[in-house]
């Protein structure tokens, strides 16, 4: 039983899914988010909180972002995921894009050029549905060059639903895609028939929590273990409850290896985002 400061030295852990935000107007966002989905939010959503959560379970590797609501926060969100970057090896900074650039590609020609390792999209947050016309532009830039992570799944619209996205996978098939919430955040049996078995990864945030532990296995064994991400998606919740979480699922140690590091290792290594 785990209790206390979860000592699981044997497990490498690789967080990919982590918001943070400017320590000024940390508070306001997460207010925010947690406003919408009617959640109390169980991190700050600073850096400093955000190692403090992780080093519960001994996190290695943070992979971090933040969306864009407005198009012209996207160059100054990319310039701060840098600065977080390069302030410890422990971060792997994201970028963010927004449906309303009028060159993308610019833009993530110059975060590769700044060392950023993928991209992430809530189509919620930055008021674009996934399939829409707007947003082809933006996956052309993104395809062949780096890792899209993507929110998947809402309540209240369908602008990030599982069938939207299996569009844009027959349109961009060379795009490395980890389509968040196990495809579909609230939208599982959907995420079940259209994005299980693609050619895309999966993360575990946000989802341990409201799927029974067979319903979560099912997933991954029809999906592949060699497909899904361990995220904590904070700060909505603690990285000791999410991995508490996912030591009920029933997998062996090899499986669980490949989902808490091996395959976000292998992810992150792609050159550029070109699947191999």
């Amino acid at each position: 039983k785990l209790s206390g400061v979860i000592k699981m030295a044997e497990y490498k852990i690789i967080d990919i899914h982590a918001h943070i935000f400017p320590e000024k107007i940390a508070s306001k966002a997460v207010r925010a988010i947690g406003d919408y989905y009617g959640v109390p939010m169980e991190g700050e959503g600073t850096v400093e909180d955000l190692l403090k959560k992780g080093s519960a379970i001994g996190v290695s590797k943070y992979v971090v972002h933040s969306s864009a609501t407005d198009v012209h926060q996207v160059a100054a969100i990319n310039d701060y995921i840098l600065q977080v970057q390069k302030s410890s090896d422990l971060f792997i900074g994201f970028g963010t894009l927004h449906p309303d650039l009028s060159d993308p590609l610019k833009e993530v020609e110059r975060i590769i050029s700044l060392g950023l390792h993928g991209i992430k999209l809530h189509p919620e947050f930055q008021h674009f549905v996934i399939d829409s016309e707007e947003m082809m532009p933006v996956y052309e830039a993104i395809e062949g060059r780096l890792p899209l992570l993507i929110h998947m799944g809402d309540e209240n619209t369908d602008s990030s639903s599982p069938k939207r996205l299996a569009r844009v996978l027959d349109k961009f098939p060379g795009m490395v895609v980890i389509a968040a919430h196990f495809g579909g955040y609230r939208a599982w049996d959907e995420a079940f028939r259209y994005l299980v078995g693609r050619d895309i990864f999966m993360d575990t945030s946000s989802s341990l929590r409201f799927l029974e532990p067979s319903e979560a296995l099912n997933i991954i064994r029809k999906h592949g273990v060699s497909k899904i991400l361990f995220g904590s998606d904070y700060p909505m919740w603690t990285h000791k409850d999410e991995f508490e979480r996912f030591l009920k699922l029933d997998l062996n140690e090899n499986e669980r290896a490949l989902i808490l590091h091996g395959n976000a290792e292998k992810l992150l290594s792609l050159r550029h985002g070109v699947k191999t």
